[in-house]
C-alpha cells in the first residue's frame, strides 16, 4: 500500500510551480498506478496556455473559480467548486484563474514522471520514468 500526505509533497521534488500555478504531484509514474494524480493551485487572475498532445487529463475543481477556453472553437466554460472537465481530445486551451485561486484535482494518462515542464506550445513531453 502507498500512503502519502499533501504536507509531504509540498516543498519536495514532487511539487512544481510557476508564477501561474503550483502542482503538488501525489502519484507519479514511479508509483505504478497507470495514472498520475495532482493537487494543483491555479492562481487568481492568471492565464495559462496548455495543450496536452501526449496526455489525457481529467480535472475536478474543489475550490475557487475560473474558466477554460478551447482554442479550436473559442468556447468558454466557467469553472467553480464542483466542476469537472476532461480534455478527452487533447484539447488545446487557455486556463484562467478567476477572482480567487482555484484548487484542482487532476489525473493524467499516461502518468507524469514529475519532471515534465510545458514547452512553448504548452505541451508536456512524453517522458520515460
Amino acid at each position: 500500500m502507498l500512503v502519502k500526505t499533501l504536507e509531504e509533497v509540498i516543498g519536495s521534488e514532487d511539487e512544481t510551480s510557476t508564477e501561474n500555478w503550483s502542482s503538488r504531484r501525489l502519484l507519479l509514474t514511479k508509483d505504478n498506478m497507470g495514472f498520475s494524480l495532482h493537487d494543483t493551485i491555479i492562481r487568481a487572475g492568471t492565464e495559462t496556455h496548455i495543450w496536452y498532445k501526449n496526455h489525457l487529463e481529467a480535472v475536478y475543481c474543489i475550490a475557487g473559480n475560473g474558466e477554460i477556453e478551447t482554442v479550436s472553437d473559442g468556447k468558454v466554460y466557467p469553472i467553480k467548486s464542483g466542476t469537472v472537465y476532461a480534455l478527452d481530445e487533447h484539447d488545446e486551451h487557455y486556463l484562467r484563474g478567476g477572482t480567487e485561486d482555484m484548487r484542482m484535482i487532476c489525473v493524467f494518462n499516461p502518468p507524469l514522471t514529475g519532471k515534465e515542464t510545458h514547452d512553448e506550445e504548452g505541451v508536456y513531453p512524453l517522458l520515460e520514468a
